[in-house]
């Protein structure tokens, strides 16, 4: 069975085709943030309508950068790139392509496909957090996503970690994605994240937000191993390292809270492959083929 998988992320999003459980088709493409939401509807379009000609989608999974309604099939907002807010994304993609869709939070789609196909195979419940432009979380529990009672569970980025912080943008002071996100790493520090990951001084002062926040979620939940994607997971042992030392400092002593933390195996795809993976949940056995 054909699926189409849509990543929209704050910097970039990402399409792809899959043919069973197999990419056949994949194109990135970076985000235009004065375009708005119809230059990317536009993108969308013109990419999904192309690959369309050579083969029949039968269902499409898609994970948005920001808060989703679940049940609604709606995106509520998204603070990184304009006009989406209460846009019914899943409905746009049924309208203008003829697909039915299933949308959520790119980090919750990210969660299942690491759960599913990545390095959180067979390790139930499992934390995932994605630190790249913002930072977002996802849990998994019992082999699904645990949205909560309103679609906002997983929102590790904005725990507070510096309660007398600088302002995020969600208005809040000191959230773990202020501190620590690819975005605001560049504006505090005037270079890229990339770069700033390089230097080992400032990464042994960097996991020590990170890991308060990891910290919190670890406490809260027991997660059998916590996976780690987005940009800045890509700096490796270099940080990983770091982080498992500043989290066994952190956690309380008396715990027996694993701190199993590995980087995603998926690399820049793990909201893809979840994507296929809710895909075929949420449209029955014609789509697991």
């Amino acid at each position: 069975m054909n699926i189409l998988a849509i990543d929209i992320g704050g910097t970039k999003f990402t399409v792809a085709a899959f043919e069973g459980a197999r990419i056949v088709r994949r194109e990135s493409r970076s985000t235009l943030r004065v375009g708005g939401r119809d230059w990317m509807l536009a993108q969308l379009r013109e990419i999904a309508v192309a690959w369309q000609a050579g083969r029949q989608f039968q269902a499409c999974g898609i994970g948005f950068g920001g808060p989703v309604d679940y049940e609604e099939q709606r995106i509520a907002l998204s603070t990184h790139v304009g006009g989406w807010q209460d846009f019914e994304m899943s409905a746009w993609v049924r309208d203008e392509l003829g697909v039915p869709a299933v949308m959520d939070n790119d980090a919750n789609v990210g969660a299942l496909g690491e759960a599913v196909y990545g390095a959180g195979a067979g390790c139930d419940p499992l934390i995932y957090m994605t630190v790249s432009t913002g930072i977002g979380g996802g849990v998994i529990i019992d082999g699904d996503i645990y949205r909560g009672a309103d679609s906002y569970a997983g929102e590790i980025g904005h725990l507070t970690v510096r309660p007398e912080g600088p302002e995020c943008l969600c208005r809040a002071r000191g959230c773990l994605e202020r501190m620590c996100s690819g975005l605001w790493l560049e504006r505090d520090h005037g270079r890229p994240a990339a770069e700033l990951l390089r230097d080992p001084d400032f990464v042994r002062r960097y996991v020590i937000d990170l890991a308060l926040g990891l910290k919190a979620a670890i406490m809260l939940l027991n997660p059998a191993r916590v996976v780690v994607g987005g940009g800045i997971a890509k700096a490796g042992e270099s940080l990983f390292g770091p982080l498992r030392e500043e989290l066994l400092r952190q956690i309380t002593d008396w715990s027996r809270a694993r701190i199993d933390v590995v980087p995603a195996a998926l690399a820049d795809d793990s909201v893809l492959w979840g994507a296929l993976a809710l895909a075929r949940k949420s449209f029955g056995p014609e789509a697991r083929r």
